[in-house]
């Protein structure tokens, strides 16, 4: 009876450490195919997220040599009309972020600065010059560095950056849906992520 007894009991155990050894294995198994899931999500959400705006803009250049003192001079001037197409994007492949299998974490550590370009058309009217005083390269480049600096004043004054973070909020919330739905939690910066990604992401 005894050996009866000792064998039910061997069994028993032999049948929980079975069961206690697969439901582990099939823990790991999801807990990996989750990883993987958010990784692939993130990968094919690591795009450019552009946000387009045209400006205009008229520039008057002036420019006045002294030869003899300030009685003579050489002049010369331009008037410029600027038709600029401007982006603004975010490179999410640059995102540097950590899944935490153990914790069931997704860290995101870092988000890329919007990267801006501005791609402008120069047209040149009345452009005059003394023989003392021609244009040269180096007037172009002024024209075109004051006009890239006056149309950056403009891009900040404009919706087109806050277009693009809505653009990359959207993304991001991408992220947010993904683990909640697999039931882990999203961290950026250390602080966890709820629904209002706006507050957190730019709450400088």
């Amino acid at each position: 009876m005894r050996k009866i007894l000792l064998g039910a009991v061997l069994t028993l155990l032999v049948v929980l450490i079975f069961r206690s050894c697969s439901g582990s294995k099939e823990e790991q198994s999801i807990l990996q195919e989750n990883s993987m899931l958010i990784q692939e999500q993130i990968s094919n959400v690591s795009k450019l997220i552009v946000t387009e705006g045209n400006f205009a803009e008229v520039y008057n250049y002036k420019d006045s040599q002294e030869l003899f003192g300030p009685l003579i001079t050489a002049d010369k001037k331009a008037l410029v009309v600027v038709n600029a197409e401007v982006t603004v994007a975010y490179d999410l492949s640059k995102v540097d972020f950590e899944v935490d299998e153990v914790n069931k974490t997704l860290h995101i550590k870092s988000i890329p600065e919007p990267e801006i370009k501005i791609n402008p058309d120069f047209e040149y009217y009345d452009v005059t010059a003394d023989y003392l005083n021609p244009f040269d390269a180096a007037d172009y480049n002024k024209i075109k560095r004051n006009v890239n600096a006056s149309l950056l004043k403009k891009i900040d004054a404009s919706a087109l950056k806050s277009n693009a973070q809505n653009r990359l909020i959207s993304e991001l919330s991408k992220f947010y849906v993904l683990t909640n739905s697999l039931d882990w939690k999203l961290v950026y910066n250390n602080q966890p992520v709820n629904q209002n990604l706006q507050q957190l992401l730019f709450k400088d």
